[in-house]
């Protein structure tokens, strides 16, 4: 492994649980649809609402990378079969990402984050949609790579090269941490970056793959 000038980061089960957050949004947008508008889930539930998003993805597999879309898509299909405006959606959205950038930062990340920043640029690459500046962190990164500015997700080799565009370096001279074998390792290799699988649960590496190059079970043993 060669020095790195960039590490970049995944977001989600990499510097926060994100199951938690997402259960909760979810409920927190729930209840605010039945104060509000009830109309738009009397015929839902928080499990049905999921399903809906489904077969949305479904009807736009162009836009499967784009979680924000299929979630806005879904929220406008519930408002307008409720005789309600579409465009409700962006509130509802809102009440949703309010919740969603509200995360628990695993112990290690916020002390490893400040003394990494001292040695490297780092980046955050992500495909789902949280927000740096709502989670508090935009100012210990320099640029945030999604999969919807991107216009394809990890582990989609297009994701990657937006990233080294936008750093204006070479593949080699980036390292990527996730937690995600697929997205995250495999996908960084394939793209010619360097990877680290951060591994915090003790979980077996799936076979299918080539080992990790490198494994940590810690942010802060990357330091």
């Amino acid at each position: 492994m060669t020095s790195p000038r960039i590490l970049s980061f995944d977001l989600d089960d990499t510097l926060w649980p994100v199951g938690p957050v997402i259960a909760q949004a979810e409920r927190e947008l729930f209840l605010w649809l039945r104060e509000l508008y009830p109309e738009a889930v009397r015929e839902h539930s928080i499990e049905s609402m999921r399903e809906l998003r489904a077969r949305v993805a479904d009807q736009f597999p162009q836009h499967g990378h784009d979680l924000t879309f299929l979630r806005r898509q879904a929220l406008a299909e519930q408002f307008i079969a409720a005789g309600h405006d579409e465009s409700l959606a962006d509130r509802a959205l809102e009440v949703f990402f309010a919740a969603r950038n509200r995360v628990e930062f695993y112990p290690d990340v916020r002390p490893t984050l400040r003394r990494l920043r001292d040695r490297y640029r780092l980046f955050a690459l992500s495909n789902g949609n949280a927000d740096l500046e709502r989670c508090g962190i935009a100012e210990l990164f320099d640029g945030h790579i999604t999969a919807r500015a991107a216009g394809a997700a990890k582990p989609d080799t297009r994701i990657f090269a937006m990233l080294l565009a936008e750093a204006g370096v070479a593949a080699h001279e980036v390292l990527h941490i996730g937690d995600d074998p697929l997205a995250d390792v495999v996908g960084a290799r394939r793209a010619g970056l360097q990877s680290v699988w951060l591994n915090r649960d003790a979980r077996e590496w799936p076979s299918q793959y080539a080992p990790p190059p490198r494994i940590v079970t810690t942010l802060s043993e990357l330091v």
